[in-house]
């Protein structure tokens, strides 16, 4: 894919109720890692990564941040690393989308009533933003979530995104604590929260398979109802 730096969208146009251009520049440490990988990977995606799916759908997913070689690469949420493996194919399995994940953007995979989207829109260096880049970019969680007028749940995945969220709708941290498998409502949203389905994650354990199924499982119920 094109690098996106050669976008024809405005850059450094910023506000809470638009995206990040692809040229963002509030958070100057992240800017610096993704201008060094676009000289890098000049083929890459390398810019603040939309969301993915309906703006009409009931569930939005929500992650820590692009990977490094998965959505900074391809361009879309939770695509090309191993956590997009864990996350589509559940999604799959509960109905959430249509076609086939090939780990690539040109696969035509559909979410059906649902989207992705993430606490952090930039590649983070070693995964990890800091508390400054977590808040700085969650004015445009909040959009992601202010454009949705059928949001019914959110899904977080991992402290960070669950936290964030908390944030955005309005609580306070301490209100909604983090703990997997746990669902609270905040006003018209049930909020869900699961661990991070990363590879490490799941090597160790600390999330299987069938406990991230549990996760949507509750969210489809909850949908259904």
């Amino acid at each position: 894919m094109p690098g996106a730096s050669t976008k024809s969208s405005p850059a450094n146009t910023q506000s809470a109720t638009s995206r990040p251009g692809p040229d963002c520049p509030l958070c100057p440490r992240l800017k610096a890692f993704r201008d060094d990988w676009r000289g890098r990977k000049p083929d890459w995606f390398n810019s603040p990564v939309p969301a993915f799916g309906p703006v009409n759908a009931r569930l939005l997913v929500v992650g820590l941040a692009p990977g490094l070689q998965g959505a900074n690469r391809t361009g879309r949420p939770f695509t090309g690393d191993y956590a997009g493996d864990l996350l589509y194919a559940t999604l799959s399995q509960f109905g959430f989308s249509r076609g086939n994940y090939q780990a690539d953007p040109s696969d035509g995979l559909e979410l059906v009533d649902a989207r992705i989207a993430n606490a952090v829109s930039c590649v983070p260096p070693e995964n990890k933003p800091l508390p400054a880049e977590i808040n700085t970019c969650r004015q445009f969680l909040s959009a992601v979530i202010a454009e949705m007028p059928m949001l019914t749940a959110i899904v977080t995945l991992g402290r960070i995104a669950h936290e964030s969220s908390v944030v955005a709708l309005g609580q306070r941290r301490s209100a909604v604590p983090f703990a997997h498998g746990a669902a609270a409502n905040i006003g018209k949203l049930r909020l869900f929260t699961s661990y991070h389905c990363s590879r490490y994650n799941t090597n160790t354990r600390v999330l299987t398979p069938a406990m991230f199924e549990a996760v949507f499982a509750a969210v489809r119920a909850h949908l259904d109802a």
